[in-house]
This record gives C-alpha cells, sequence and structure tokens, in this order.
C-alpha cells in the first residue's frame, strides 16, 4: 500500500498525506513592517488546492533585531496578529493546515535590515552580511522571551503548530555551532552547553503555547564551514529533543559557510534526491520523533520508497512547489510521477518586492 497519502500525525495534528511544504523565504510582507500581502495568502491556497498535507510557512522574524532580509513576514508584535489571521483563515477555509516557522537571522540579519547584527561571539566572516556582535545575558533573554512570544501569538493567530527554525546559520542553529558559539561561559563550550539556549527558547515557546499545541523544530545538523558542527555532534542532541517538548523534527544543514548544503543545484536523477537521508538514517535510531525529511526531492518512486523503508514520516519540498504547486495532487491521481522541477535555483526573487517564483526558462523545464 502506497503510504504518500496516508495520514500521519505531529503531536495530536493529524495531517492528511505526507507530503509537505517546507519553509521556504516567500519575501512577500510589507518591506517595513512585514505585514504579509496578499499575494502571499493567494500563494498558501493555490498549496492547499494543489494537495499538500501542511504547509510550513517561510521564516518569520519573532523580534526587530532578528530580520534577516527585505520582505520577511514578521510575528514580533501584537499587532500582526490580525493579518497573520487573515492567512490562516485563507487557509482553513480551503481545508488545509499551516505551521508557522519563527526564527531569529542572529548573524544573518544584513545592515539593511538591522543596525547591529547579534551573534553568540564576536563574528566577522565573508560569509556572513555585516559584522556580528557578541550578545549580553539581557539580550540572550530578549531573545528567548521573543520566541515564546512568537510562538503564543502564531497560536491565537489559528496556526495549526509551531517549527522553531534552528538550522541554516540563523540564531539557534550558531548556538549550536563551535564555529559561531565560542562562548566560555554557560551558553557556550561543549554540546550540553551550546544546547542551553535552543533548550531554554523550547521551554519558553512551551510555557507560551501549553501542552496540546504541536511544535516542532528544523534542526540543522551539518554546518559547511571549517570548524563547524559535524553529524557525528549534531547526532547528541536527538535524543534530547522529546524531552524539550518538541513533537518532531525537519532535518537539515546548519551554516553554509563554503559550501550550499541546502537548496543544492542540479538534481537531474533519482540517485541525487534526498540527499540529507545519510543524516536521516542515522537520526532515525536515536528518537521516537516523526522526522522530516527535506533535500532535493524530485520522484514520487523516491519519496515512497523512504516512506515504505521507515527513514522518514514526511517528505518536505520547497522548489518543486513554487514551480508546481498542485504537484501533490498530481502525484495523487497518477498524472505526473516526476517534478518539473530541474534545480537550478532561479526561484529568488531579482528585485526587492518581487518575492519568489519560477524563472528558469521554460524550454529547459521538461
Amino acid at each position: 500500500m502506497d503510504k504518500l497519502f496516508t495520514p500521519a500525525y505531529i503531536g495530536n495534528l493529524k495531517i492528511p498525506n505526507r507530503l509537505v511544504r517546507s519553509a521556504t523565504a516567500e519575501r512577500m510582507a510589507d518591506l517595513s513592517d512585514g505585514k504579509p500581502q496578499p499575494r502571499l495568502t493567494e500563494m498558501y491556497r493555490q498549496l492547499v488546492r494543489g494537495g499538500v498535507g501542511l504547509i510550513i510557512t517561510g521564516h518569520m522574524y519573532i523580534h526587530p533585531k532578528g530580520k534577516a532580509h527585505l520582505g520577511m513576514t514578521g510575528i514580533y508584535a501584537d499587532e500582526l496578529i490580525a493579518p497573520l489571521s487573515e492567512l490562516t483563515k485563507a487557509v482553513h477555509q480551503e481545508g488545509g493546515l499551516i505551521a508557522a516557522q519563527i526564527n531569529h537571522g542572529g548573524m544573518m540579519c544584513p545592515p539593511e535590515c538591522v543596525q547591529r547584527a547579534l551573534a553568540p561571539s564576536d563574528i566577522e566572516s565573508p560569509f556572513i552580511p555585516q559584522v556580528a556582535h557578541k550578545m549580553n545575558e539581557d539580550e540572550i533573554e530578549e531573545a528567548i522571551q521573543a520566541f515564546g512570544q512568537a510562538a503564543r501569538r502564531a497560536r491565537e493567530a489559528g496556526f495549526d503548530s509551531v517549527q522553531i527554525h534552528a538550522a541554516h546559520g540563523y540564531l539557534n542553529s550558531e548556538f549550536l555551532s563551535p564555529w559561531a558559539n565560542r562562548r566560555e561561559d554557560c551558553w557556550g563550550g561543549a554540546m550540553p552547553q551550546r544546547l542551553r539556549f535552543l533548550r531554554a527558547v523550547c521551554a519558553e515557546v512551551r510555557s507560551q503555547v501549553g501542552t496540546d499545541y504541536p511544535v516542532f523544530i528544523k534542526l540543522g545538523m551539518l554546518d559547511g564551514v571549517k570548524g563547524g558542527l559535524t553529524v557525528e555532534e549534531s547526532l547528541s542532541i536527538l535524543p534530547e529533543l522529546q524531552g524539550m517538548g518538541l513533537d518532531a523534527v525537519e532535518i537539515s544543514s546548519g551554516i553554509n559557510g563554503e559550501k550550499k548544503l541546502s537548496s543544492q543545484m542540479g538534481i537531474r536523477n533519482e540517485q541525487d534526491e534526498g540527499y540529507f537521508l545519510p543524516i536521516v538514517r542515522r537520526a532515525r535510531h536515536l528518537t521516537t520523533l516523526p522526522i522530516l525529511t527535506v533535500g532535493g526531492f524530485r520522484s514520487r518512486r523516491v519519496m515512497e520508497q523512504v516512506l515504505q523503508n521507515d527513514e522518514a514520516d514526511f517528505i518536505s519540498l520547497c522548489r518543486p512547489l513554487i514551480l508546481e504547486p498542485d504537484l501533490p495532487n498530481r502525484f495523487r491521481l497518477g498524472l505526473q510521477e516526476k517534478s518539473r522541477c530541474i534545480s537550478s535555483n532561479h526561484c529568488w526573487e531579482s528585485s526587492l518586492g518581487e518575492g519568489i517564483s519560477c524563472k528558469c526558462p521554460l524550454d529547459k523545464i521538461t
């Protein structure tokens, strides 16, 4: 029996199929205050109509000091609850489910968004948009509280779940990384100390949303920078997640550094798909939590094989759903066996305010 279109759970949230729209920075919010624009609502409507089981929003900034790019959706103030409610209302009207991904950009915040980028340690590197400054105790506590308040707003706005972003070199990911976290106090050192920030964030989120609300995490388990987080070290995090109040884990990369670990280009063959699966397979033995796996999935056969082999519980898709928001339905109806996405990474906006869309030459998309 095919598993791709069978239901599964994240916490008490029943998801009708195993296809998840992985968080993708849409850049469709007001440039100044992060208020979502109508075209973002329409994008989510199309995804639900296209048959995806769960939408995870693009990362939303929890505090003005953590805005990672212009056009990023905000969830940092109660005034944003009403416009965010319009997003969830639209998704629910279509019969869909939506999770809010909450994030602090940390060292990845550019000067056009924040005057002073924050990080666990002072960092100056070609991998980041500006010099980042070591957070003091008040700034650390402010960020922890901001994650909790953002989660509260997400629940009040009608989101079905919250995903904590701890990947891709943003603040939670930075505290986990020995490359970015060089602190010598209780927030740095060996992994148990570097995990303290994320543990505090999860505790504050759970205290704000209660015990029954689904909360899960996007976890970066490998840095692409010398001296960064290794798979071997990050695997020690997995057994801790359930005790931190989390209901599922989506596995991805951490700081990109010299290597582009996420959004890899040139996915042409089935053997290129699922490039995080080697990590996922090891993680499977270390946690009983549901696992979402992302990373270049294009073929229904490969996705089904991952589920049948019990390597993961959900398949997360990003770029294919930018090109084909109806891909899940086309899979379900037997109209298509593989995404037409050619993984050239021409999804991102070419001019400010444009938002994401497929910009690959149509004659190259087969």
